[in-house]
């Protein structure tokens, strides 16, 4: 196992990379988002699995994002997401506009090793039609009109979680968490922070074993206690509603934006 620092995970995803992080109640890395902020990698194309939150409004808002692809970009119960939305309304970052099935089924694809999977729902959508890179086709088993959506193949360069545990040799507990299997499958190179490693083998212990990612999906671990914080930990911890709330209020403006950064980040 490559047991990391937070800082050296911050260190694998350089300029332009395609990062996908997991949706707000699925081990969000929030600890990596300061070592992120100071090493500012710019043009990040971010992957919302399958919607977005705290992590990527942050990331939004310092500048470094290119573009994003997601079905949703939000504080859940504390609102909107300040920075995503100032960015929309501004047009600085390109929004690739998806749904949680299509991002699911393109992770799938790529974890197939196929070219594109296909779907029905999207028929007839406004999501569809400001997709140029789907594509509407006939399916080839029926010999009626039968039109399906091709999405292809999604493949983050690195996607990065936040779990409870890993063990010695680097395999990562997830537990119900498939969607974090998933984006790890599909992704070129996978980082996770984890609250403790264990020293048990996980894949030994059979109320475990069926929750485990392998380590030969992970690239590095770090250990970051409390590393989904603002957000909640399945099993963990909960979320800090009151701080989650804070920043949205706060980054309403870019001033308050700034100020929370540097209160919480410093």
């Amino acid at each position: 196992m490559a047991l990391m620092k937070v800082g050296d995970i911050a260190e694998q995803i350089s300029d332009g990379c395609r990062l996908a992080m997991p949706v707000d109640y699925a081990g969000v890395p929030m600890a990596i988002v300061p070592a992120l902020l100071q090493r500012a990698p710019r043009d990040l194309d971010l992957v919302g699995v399958p919607t977005a939150g705290l992590s990527f409004d942050i990331l939004i808002g310092s500048g470094l994002v290119r573009s994003l692809e997601t079905s949703a970009v939000s504080l859940g119960e504390a609102g909107g997401a300040p920075c995503f939305m100032r960015a929309i309304a501004n047009r600085s970052i390109l929004m690739k506009d998806s749904t949680c099935p299509a991002i699911h089924a393109g992770l799938m694809a790529a974890q197939k090793g196929s070219p594109f999977t296909t779907l029905r729902g999207l028929i007839g959508t406004d999501v569809l039609r400001h997709r140029q890179d789907w594509r509407v086709m006939q399916n080839l088993f029926s010999e009626e009109p039968d039109p399906v959506v091709a999405i292809p193949a999604l493949h983050p360069d690195v996607s990065v979680f936040h779990a409870p545990m890993a063990d010695r040799e680097g395999n990562v507990w997830i537990g119900r968490r498939r969607e974090l299997a998933a984006m790890a499958y599909a992704s070129r190179r996978n980082f996770v922070t984890v609250e403790r490693i264990v020293e048990h083998r996980l894949l030994d212990d059979e109320t475990t074993a069926a929750g485990v990612l392998p380590a030969i999906y992970v690239d590095g671990i770090a250990v970051a206690e409390k590393g989904a914080w603002p957000y909640g930990l399945w099993g963990e911890y909960a979320p800090d509603t009151a701080q989650l709330q804070r920043y949205a209020q706060m980054a309403r403006t870019e001033e308050g934006f700034q100020q929370w950064i540097a209160e919480v980040y410093a």
